[in-house]
């Protein structure tokens, strides 16, 4: 449905994050390896990046159209760096609108966050509508709303709580047809990334500099190849969840790669020292 990244660490370039790697945001807006869901992502691309030495709030640069028409886009992503930055290109779900507003990363205060996935939109504006304070989304499309929900959550909540309380709350809602909800998160405070896997795919690459959390590796070393699987059912890690985890994805067969694929069913916790994994469900 989507594809987008986050990067904590020493400041890089708007370009060198999202236009210059050989498969990342930008070739993954036409040609993604991993999606399971679509072919392409041609209905709108956004960023959001902090300069904490002007404001707290993040800045945003977001159109509704495909990444590659967007020429001034690419003139200056070379010339912006931060050392937080999250980025997204869209595949909009069927019978939702393309338009700026609806378009990630959606902002409130210090967050930012992307929604890869799908979610009945109707069904999640009756749980909005039934918490007291929520905000209203910005957009009727279906991942504002998942925003406005997590913009609630965090009056109440730590980060990751508030994350976890979202995606386990709308997993129960389905499509009229039956589809179950996929709701691969991705938010940031700029100081750490939050991310989940639910029906899609997640993998992140940490180093003495920062750590990338992407939908799918930005470099050639893509030997797991989901995007050939467009079926909607689960794929939980084989393995039994035994609490937090600091290395509890599935490396890649190239391990030089560095680039670990987070099982499905996970929240991911990184900061500039630690990435932690745990199941959503146990």
């Amino acid at each position: 449905m989507c594809r987008h990244l986050a990067w904590l660490g020493a400041p890089r370039t708007l370009a060198a994050l999202t236009v210059d790697p050989p498969f990342g945001l930008l070739r993954q807006s036409w040609a993604p390896r991993r999606m399971r869901h679509g072919t392409i992502n041609a209905d709108g691309f956004g960023v959001g990046w902090y300069a904490p030495d002007l404001r707290p709030e993040p800045a945003r640069y977001r159109r509704a159209v495909p990444m590659w028409t967007d020429a001034s886009y690419e003139s200056i992503a070379g010339t912006i760096s931060s050392s937080c930055v999250l980025a997204a290109v869209r595949s909009a779900t069927v019978g939702m609108p393309v338009e700026e507003t609806a378009t990630a990363p959606f902002t409130h205060g210090t967050l930012l966050m992307s929604h890869n996935g799908r979610v009945n939109a109707e069904a999640a504006m009756s749980e909005l509508l039934a918490r007291p304070g929520a905000p209203v989304p910005d957009s009727r499309c279906d991942s504002a709303i998942v925003a406005a929900l997590l913009w609630e959550s965090t009056s109440r909540l730590p980060l990751p709580k508030a994350v976890a309380d979202v995606v386990l709350t709308l997993s129960e809602l389905t499509e009229p047809d039956g589809t179950p909800a996929r709701l691969n998160l991705l938010v940031t405070d700029g100081t750490q990334i939050v991310a989940t896997t639910w029906r899609d795919t997640l993998s992140y690459r940490a180093g003495p500099d920062g750590v990338l959390v992407a939908s799918e590796p930005d470099d050639d070393s893509d030997s797991d190849d989901d995007s050939d699987s467009d079926d909607d059912s689960d794929s939980d890690s084989d393995d039994d969840d035994k609490g937090d985890s600091d290395d509890g994805g599935n490396r890649n067969n190239d391990d030089s790669s560095g680039w670990i694929d987070v099982p499905d069913l996970h929240l991911l916790v990184a900061d500039t020292r630690k990435v932690t994994l745990s199941s959503l469900i146990s």
